[in-house]
Parts: structure tokens; sequence; C-alpha cells
């Protein structure tokens, strides 16, 4: 059997299939008519080893209580050492329906309310909202935007916010969603030896590995036996394969004591067997899909340079600084010199776009806009080109 799934040129048309990104605009206060570039998931069907799988469970008619057995967790094993080198144990693994949930899992199992709980803003912002919404404080060691429109981390700050505010958790964002930074060993190392030497947990979200463009993913617990005594490492197949839907995520936590914390808070929330489909879909990923994950990061990498020389040639008024990771474009549009709710009004009414306005990121977002280029070229090409239209119209 080969993999059908291999023409990422034509538009499937996502409308009316419940499409958090296609279905919901008019709820969510937007105008029907946009085109939408904006939640982190992609416009290609997924493998085609992944539909099988769920077709051949759908035939079976009967969707009772699923858990896994140990070829589950052998598949595991072997896709993290053939694409991260990283060799994980049986034990160390905790199952949840999504890495969001495991933040919130985390949070709770690991602070109580009032402890501060750091990030690095701009960032996706749900970090933030299981913070705040479980009453934890909130502290920002807000990365460094630099000369040539990349980030870096201001570690004397990393550090000091530590210290002063008397940080018990770090919300890791590994590879940095928006802002695209593929985190050096040296900067993970520099955030491990301070975290370590504070006793701050790391909590690594690592669901964009798969998206590492130049090199391989580095794991966090993989660089120091003190950082996997002292981290979580929260991965998932579900923004790899564009399953998101089928919600499984696969968190590893080597230290035996935090593990049981975690998991005792996973079943105070009620929480116990996954989701069968996205077991069935993980297992079919990870044993099958590598020639489509290789092929659709081949096309949007190609859209990423597509949309770097679009801006460059025809946007002169933006920045875009090449993403080392991810897929997803941070627009720097401060060139245009508007409010927040002036480019907003530029992207949506003028525009006819839906992207991610930069400001939920956190303040040091605002003025940048999140563009989602996992789609079919012609989508890509549409989409900018009614950009530079509004921004000279």
């Amino acid at each position: 059997m080969a993999e059908r799934n291999l023409d990422f040129d034509t538009v499937t048309d996502r409308t009316g299939t419940s499409s958090l990104k296609f279905d919901f605009a008019a709820r969510r206060g937007k105008p029907d008519d946009l085109l939408s570039m904006w939640v982190a998931d992609m416009d290609f069907r997924t493998s085609s080893y992944i539909q099988d799988a769920l077709i051949s469970q759908a035939q079976h008619g009967i969707y009772g209580y699923t858990e896994t057995k140990e070829e589950y967790f052998e598949i595991l094993k072997g896709w993290m050492k053939r694409q991260y080198d990283w060799d994980v144990d049986i034990r160390w693994l905790v199952k949840t329906p999504g890495i969001v949930f495991a933040l919130a899992m985390a949070v709770q199992a690991f602070t109580k309310e009032g402890d501060a709980v750091l990030i690095q803003q701009p960032v996706y912002y749900p970090f933030s909202e299981v913070i705040e919404d479980n009453h934890r404080r909130l502290v920002d060691n807000t990365l460094v935007l630099r000369e040539d429109g990349s980030y870096g981390i201001d570690f004397e700050d990393f550090e000091k916010k530590i210290e002063e505010e008397q940080v018990k958790l770090f919300f890791l964002c590994n590879p940095h969603n928006p802002v695209g930074r593929a985190w050096t060993k040296e900067e993970l190392c520099r955030i491990g030896d301070l975290c370590v030497k504070h006793n701050v947990l790391v909590v690594s979200d690592d669901i964009h590995a798969d998206f590492t463009w130049n090199g391989q993913h580095l794991i966090y617990a993989k660089l120091k036996p003190e950082f996997a005594e002292h981290s979580i490492i929260c991965t998932s197949p579900t923004k790899t394969f564009n399953i998101a839907g089928l919600q499984i995520s696969n968190i590893f936590i080597p230290n035996s004591r935090l593990r049981h914390a975690f998991r005792r808070q996973v079943g105070a929330a009620g929480y116990s067997q996954c989701n069968g489909a996205g077991i069935r879909a993980c297992e079919a990923a990870y044993t099958h899909g590598e020639e489509w994950m290789q092929a659709m990061k081949e096309y949007v990498k190609a859209n990423i340079e597509y949309t770097y020389e679009f801006v460059k040639a025809n946007l002169p008024e933006l920045r875009m600084a090449k993403p080392e990771a991810t897929y997803l474009v941070w627009l720097d549009c401060r060139g245009l010199g508007l409010d927040a709710s002036q480019l907003e009004d530029l992207i949506i009414k003028k525009a006819k776009l839906w992207l991610d306005g930069g400001f939920i990121f956190g303040p040091a977002g605002e003025g940048f806009q999140r563009v989602n280029v996992a789609c079919p070229r012609s989508v890509l090409e549409e989409a900018l080109g009614r950009l530079e239209r509004a921004v000279h119209g």
C-alpha cells in the first residue's frame, strides 16, 4: 500500500465540517467572507494511512472504552528515537487529550493559587489562559526582538524574575510559537541550569517539534540528566499530521514523584481513557506517516520561502524573519504606523483576511500578525495579494 495523499495543491472545501477555522467566523464576531489563515491546523488531507486506520475502526461499528497496549508505546519509542534521538521509558508516559490540558494539569498539580508561573511572551495565548484561569500569577520574561527580526532570551531578566517572583513553574515553548525560534542547545542549557538552580519545574510544549527546519529538534529533557528530573515533556502527533480534532497527546515525565502527582491531578479532573480514534491515528502516523510528513514539510517550507520573498518584494513596510520552526509566519506590521484596532480593521475589513492579531500573544505582540501558511499555494497567493492591495490601496 502506498501513500495516496501527497497532493498539497488541491484546495479542499472545509466549510460545513464544523471546522473551527472556517465555520465559526460569525460566532466569533467576524464577517463570513474572510479567507481563514489563523488557527494552527493545516488545510491538507492527512496521511492516507491515518485515513485507512480510522475507516477500519469506523467499520467495526463498536466504539467502546479504548486503552493502549505495549505496542502503542513501542511505536512512540521508535518515533522519538528516529526523529529526536531520544530514548524514552514506558514508565514515563501519561496520555492526555491535548497539550493545553496537560499544561493546566501541571499548573494544578505543582502550584497553588497565587503562585508564579513564568512564560516568555509573545507566546501561544493558552499559556496565559491556563495560568490566570487557575488563579496563578503570570510572570513574563519578554523575549528580546533583535535587529534582524528574530528573538532571543534575556537571561538576566529570566533569573531575576524567578528570584523576585519566587517562580515555581516555567512553560517552555520549544519550538516557540509564534516567533518561530528553534532554541539552540546553548539556550536550552542556560534555561535548564537556571531552573535547576532555583528548583523551577519546566513544562515543555514540543508540539511543533517536527517542524524544525534546520537540523534536529532538541528535547530539553535529553540534554542533561538533571533536566529530565525537573521537566515534563509534552508531545503530540496532532500538529504534524493535522489531526488535532482527534485529541491525543503523549506526555513524558521521567521523575516518578512528578509523574505520580501529575497522574493524580489528571484523575482528579475526571479523565481516564483517551479517544480511541486518536490512539489509532497516532499509531498509524508514527508507523507509516513519515513519507507524507516529509513531503508536506517540503511543501510548507517552500510556502514559507514564497511568503518571505513576496513580503520583501511587495510589502516593504512589513518585516518578516524566516521561522526556524513551525508553519507560522510572524509578520511585523509596525511599519504601517497603525494601532492595534486600526491594524485589525486593515486585515479584516480591507484585506478580508482572518489572521491572528499579535496582541493576543501578549503586549509584546502588538503590531504583529500571525499567518498560517500550511495551505495550498493558490490560497497563500490569494491571501498575500489581498494583503498587498489592502496596504497599498
